[in-house]
């Protein structure tokens, strides 16, 4: 295995920016110093004027395999994920056959330790007659991410909505349950009622169908279920400002029973995106009026919020209504129908980047970033040896140059599906390296270099 020495580059970690060498030996990080002198055979990147920051951490992705292969694999949608500097996913259990059962749960394992370019885990999944085979993950609580609960609806058999089998995952859980919370009569009855008035639906419609109350009203059931039984809740993409007043900044992470997160595509686009960009930002749960993005802003800088992730969910052009053009251009198909066209975005590319581009527009701090893209997924989910930039640590490294603007263009987009919402958008910074467990997977001058002879490894977790 090669090591690396990073020569005075600008280390982000722990709330603080320190010019420093990192040394990397044997896939962790040996030393952290100044004017590191080494007897190892290394070598050395100069890091002048760019930064280090730790990989990021995505707990919420959908890389569609096995069962849906067309839209992604774990592969394809892995190798993105490394090219914008996400080291470590966490995978959602709505592929096909559902993961429901444990040995359909090692599957996608197998299949990521032959494939997956970054470090991975994978959440079990839970139906409303699911629950004993679900909570037997509880004997393997160190190595699974956690149990994911939709409830709200999904592929194939995993909207749970049965309150006796909630109160048992609750009840019974000892790992941390992630929700999505939307809550299915609230989205059927606004449906029939819009539907009714307005016979063609646009997606515009989107976030009136599936509305704050939705929200609301399922993230409300899912935190009742977790105070009654202290259970370790996760809710996912929080969407709307009437959510936050369930959260509390009053606990520092670590104590908290009952986290949040906030996804990229809440805090970047708002309802008004729906007449440039159509049916490529419908997703579950919506996004929604611009004053929902402002809260969520306020709420992830004041500690509301604790984590930052995607849930990157790649569908075909296709299955989204849309075609390119002659030139490129992504044109919606005619008659294409709401009802028809898929909801999820593709996003696991880009939310570092993302996010520096917030950063130059003085939103958030580098500092910030990396505490709820790295180190709040590592402490929320009690990842050991992650997430953070400290001597023993696996080095999961991600070096950016922040003055080197990057567009998205089509031919580098990596992602199976091949397009982006962010299509034509040019990001102020570019990420030159990205390093697994040591290895250099992906460097990046223009042109990207792989190295993929190393695979990501399974999540170990401490509990």
């Amino acid at each position: 295995m090669t090591n690396y020495l990073l020569k005075n580059i600008n280390i982000v970690n722990e709330n603080t920016i320190v010019a420093a060498d990192v040394l990397i030996k044997q896939g962790r990080i040996e030393k952290i110093g100044s004017a590191i002198q080494t007897g190892l055979a290394v070598k050395e990147i100069n890091g002048e004027g760019k930064y280090l920051l730790p990989g990021a951490i995505d707990d919420q992705v959908h890389f569609r395999e096995p069962g849906l292969t067309h839209k992604a694999t774990i592969y394809s949608e892995s190798k993105a994920a490394v090219a914008g500097g996400v080291t470590s996913f966490m995978e959602m259990p709505n592929t096909i056959p559902n993961a429901l059962t444990l040995g359909l749960l090692e599957d996608k394992y197998n299949i990521a330790a032959q494939t997956a370019l970054a470090n991975y885990s994978f959440f079990m999944g839970t139906a409303n007659d699911n629950a004993d085979e679900a909570l037997k993950v509880n004997q393997y609580r160190n190595s699974i991410c956690g149990i994911k609960i939709f409830m709200g609806s999904s592929t194939g058999n995993m909207l749970v909505d049965n309150y006796l089998t909630l109160d048992k995952l609750f009840r019974e859980s000892e790992v941390l349950i992630a929700t999505h919370c939307e809550d299915e009569k609230i989205i059927k009855s606004n449906y029939e009622k819009i539907k009714k008035a307005q016979p063609v639906l646009t997606p515009a419609h989107h976030p009136l169908i599936r509305n704050e109350e939705a929200c609301f009203e399922s993230s409300l059931t899912a935190i009742q279920f977790a105070q009654k039984h202290n259970s370790r809740l996760h809710i996912l993409h929080i969407s709307t400002a009437k959510e936050l007043q369930l959260f509390s900044n009053l606990k520092p992470l670590k104590e908290k029973r009952i986290t949040c997160e906030v996804c990229v595509h809440h805090l970047h686009f708002t309802a008004d995106d729906y007449e440039r960009l159509g049916y490529l930002i419908k997703c579950n749960p919506a996004i929604k009026a611009p004053h929902n993005r402002e809260a969520l802003w306020e709420a992830l800088l004041d500690d509301r919020i604790d984590v930052i992730a995607t849930d990157h969910a790649p569908h075909t052009l296709q299955e989204k209504g849309y075609y390119r053009d002659g030139t490129g251009k992504l044109m919606l198909t005619e008659n294409m129908q709401y009802e028809q066209a898929h909801a999820g975005l593709p996003l696991v590319q880009h939310p570092l980047l993302l996010m520096l581009h917030y950063y130059r527009q003085g939103r958030i701090t580098l500092e910030t970033i990396v505490r709820k893209m790295s180190h709040a997924v590592a402490d929320c989910y009690q990842l050991p040896n992650r997430g953070y930039i400290r001597e023993g640590y696996w080095a999961d490294l991600v070096v950016a140059d922040i003055d080197k603007p990057q567009p998205v263009k089509r031919e580098d987009i990596l992602y199976q599906c091949r397009w982006s919402p962010l299509e034509g958008f040019t990001f102020p910074a570019t990420i030159t390296h990205t390093f697994v467990n040591g290895n250099l997977v992906y460097e990046n001058y223009g042109n990207g270099v792989w190295n993929e002879s190393h695979k990501g490894m399974r999540l170990e977790f401490e509990r």
